[in-house]
Parts: C-alpha cells; structure tokens; sequence
C-alpha cells in the first residue's frame, strides 16, 4: 500500500480535462500548491498544502467517484512525497514553484484585520497591473492567488513584499511563486476579482465562500457507489467539511440536508432567552435569526447559516441538559424565521464564529463536554478571579490558563457537562476587564 503523501496522483485524465477541473475537485480540501499534467500518459499530480489534506480528498473519493466532463477520473497517494523535479518519464516538466510565474501565492500570517481583495488589490498593484484575485482561507491561514499582467511584475513584486507588513506589526506577507497557468475567476466580489473583465456577475446567493474558484457549471457528476448522483452543490459543501473533520463527515451526518430553521423544545423558560441561544448554537454555524414562541414558551426557532449548520446543531444537541432541562432539537418545518418584531436578528452580529476561520470551527464541533475552552482573557487574569467568574454555573474540577502567541486562554473542567453548557451559554461574549471572551467546548479528556 503506498504511505500517504502530499501528492494526489490522478489517472484516466482525458485530453478534454484542464487543469482548472482538477482543481475544481481539490480545492475543497485544502490548497492546491503544485500541479503536473502528464498529457502523454493521461495522468496528474498535485500536490495539496499537507498530507492530511490530502488524505481528506482521497477518504471523500473514497466513497464518491468522481466523473470529469463525462469521464472518471480514479486517485491515489502518489509515490512521490513532494514535487521537487518531475523525471523524464513525466516529460521532465520541472517542478514550477521554484521557477518565477506571473501568478503569486500570497499567504497572510497574523491577521488582526479583514483582508479583502481592494486590500490585496492596494498592496499589489503598484508593482504592475493585476489582472484577477482569488482569496480563500486555509486551516493554515488566509490565502490569495494574485496573478499579474507579465511576469517581470510578479517577480518583482515577490522581491519587495515578501515578509512585509500589510499593517503595524501584523498581516504579514509570505508569497511564492504559484505554478497554475491562469487564474479562473467567475464573480467579482470581496472574495475574488478579475480586473479584465468587470462585468462579472457578484457570487450565487447561497455558495460557499471556501472554494476560491468559480463554479463548475455542469461539468462534474459525481456518483456514490451503488447511489444517486450527487449534485455539484453538495459536494462543494461535504467536501469543505470533510477537509474540516480531517478523515470525513462525523458519523451520523450526511452533508445533504438541506433544511436551516430548527425547532427547539422543552426549554426552561426561566432562564433560557435568545442570546443564551445564539450563544449555544452558533458553536455549530452563523446564526441568522432566533424567535421564541410565545404561543409555546418553551418552544423556539433558531435559524442557522445553510442546511449543513443545522444539521451539525441537530446532531450534536439533540437531549443536551441545559437548566434542568433536555432539549429536544429537530428540523423545523419553517424555511425560514420571518424579520419580525419579536425575531432577534443575528446575521449581521460580529459574535457568529463562523464568519472567520470557518475551517477551523468546524473542527470544533462536538457535542456538549466537561470541559471549556476560553480565549481573549484580560492578560493579568489569575486562575482565582477566572473561578469567581464561573462557579455559579458549578463544581470546579481543575483550570488552566496559558498563553497562545502572547494572548491568554483557559481551561476549564466542571463536574459535569450541563454545568458547562450552563457556563458557556451565560458567559460567551460577556465582558471582562474590557475584553469580550470567547467560550466553546473543549474535546480534551482531562487537563
């Protein structure tokens, strides 16, 4: 059996097939940084950002085929554990990331503030015109493609930004030279932008903003074995989810729901509001609106970002111990929750996690633990003030508080996990010493 390598090798690539198709399958799962088309041998390697990557597209295809522009396209774990020089056999292409190209990959370490593509645009285009931007984000970080005009221009705009800041003491630049051959972009928007062509339409309402490049029309059917095909939408969405969950979807989650609104009950009516809520579900996915049911007091919907989200907070939260309670978590029958005066709207909140970083939050999806997880602490906080802060909500076991790049988080086990479901939907987003913390579950076993 080969051992898992960065490098995906791809057979059966007919002469119709492009490279901008076979990224369009495995970009879902992470950064492509190397491509070979091996056109006398119907063949193709690429090489994805880190084995575990890699290892999520082939555990996805494992289970979907996936059929390019008609034609099956079969993938395996290369024999090469990087692409450094292609030999002859391969038609002695050398490998590109160590040859100048006029498209760039930036990636932006440190990033405190949004990095749009008018940024990027601002940062790049003084050192020649910029023809189109694809920006995406990685569990590595927030990356872009940026392709320019000529190649003296990516050269030299590679020479003077490298390492440099985009503002004060973050957002640094770290830029290689791509191997792709063109850019596809298919909306302009705050996410990608082709400069030579700016009657673009802005993204599909509803797409997903991880893929980076444009949509595949219908050139892909992908088909599960001995099943119906899977529409180019759904893979989309299971795939970045799967790249997320690393080895595929959690068991008992299908990735096709395509239903937003839940409807919840058996609330404690007491003690339970809207943002206690919203603080609860977004662990799982944005939140677009909450409506308590007046006619039924411990009833409420939650309506969450897509179908996926909501399947994420069903499975998870269904007879979840919340204030004495067991919540009773299903699929509303309700599209949506109606802007309404009694409808608390969250879309728009800046406290939905999943707005930045979406990757990396999906990771964190679990159902209720013992144990919480706290970041943006007050710097001089002691574990005895942290605890004075928490036990209301419950015993105590053990805390622990570290730092991670200079900034302060915590560790906290309760006696149970009611009790720390009961913490993280009081206290996320409450304020202390001037620092909003944030709160989520923690899959540690113990500290």
């Amino acid at each position: 059996m080969t051992e898992p390598s960065k490098v995906i090798h791809v057979r059966n690539v007919g002469q119709e097939i492009s490279e901008n198709d076979l990224l369009q399958l495995l970009q879902p799962f992470g950064v492509v940084t190397k491509l070979v088309m091996l056109r006398a041998k119907n063949q193709a390697l690429l090489q994805m950002y880190d084995i575990s990557s890699a290892a999520s597209a082939l555990q996805y295809y494992s289970n979907v085929q996936p059929s390019v522009r008609g034609r099956n396209v079969y993938m395996q774990f290369s024999s090469h554990q990087e692409l450094t020089t292609v030999d002859q056999g391969s038609q002695g292409r050398k490998d590109q990331d160590l040859d100048p190209n006029r498209i760039l990959l930036a990636t932006i370490h440190h990033m405190l503030y949004p990095i749009t593509v008018e940024v990027l645009h601002q940062v790049f285009s003084p050192h020649g015109f910029v023809e189109k931007i694809v920006t995406f984000q990685k569990s590595a970080g927030f990356q872009a493609l940026i392709q320019y005009q000529s190649l003296q221009c990516a050269v030299l705009a590679r020479n003077t930004l490298q390492g440099r800041n985009i503002y004060d003491g973050c957002c640094q630049l770290d830029i290689q030279f791509s191997n792709l051959n063109e850019l596809q972009v298919n909306y302009n928007n705050d996410r990608s932008r082709d400069f030579t062509n700016p009657s673009l339409p802005s993204e599909q309402r509803g797409r997903s903003s991880q893929l980076g490049y444009g949509d595949a029309g219908g050139i892909y059917a992908l088909h599960p074995s001995g099943g119906r095909a899977v529409t180019m939408a759904q893979m989309n969405n299971a795939a970045a989810v799967a790249a997320a969950f690393g080895s595929g979807l959690p068991p008992g989650i299908s990735g096709s729901n395509d239903r937003c609104t839940i409807l919840v009950s058996n609330l404690n009516t007491d003690k339970v509001d809207e943002d206690k809520l919203f603080n609860l579900f977004s662990m799982y996915g944005n939140i677009v609106r909450i409506k308590l049911l007046h006619n039924k007091p411990d009833h409420a919907l939650v309506e969450m970002g897509d179908g996926f989200q909501a399947e994420l907070a069903v499975h998870f939260l269904k007879g979840a111990l919340l204030f004495g309670k067991k919540l009773e978590v299903n699929y509303s029958k309700y599209s949506n929750i109606t802007p309404a005066q009694d409808a608390h709207d969250y879309g728009g909140s800046s406290l939905n996690r999943f707005n930045r970083n979406a990757v990396k939050n999906y990771r964190y999806c679990c159902a209720p633990t013992k144990m919480i997880h706290i970041s943006t602490l007050p710097q001089d906080i002691t574990e005895d003030e942290l605890i004075s802060h928490l036990e209301e909500h419950g015993t105590i076991v053990s805390t622990k508080i570290f730092e991670v790049n200079g900034k302060k988080q915590a560790l906290i086990l309760f006696e149970d996990e009611e009790q720390a479901t009961e913490a993280l939907v009081c206290k996320h987003a409450c304020n202390i010493d001037g620092n909003t913390i944030r709160i989520s579950f923690s899959q540690l076993q113990s500290i």
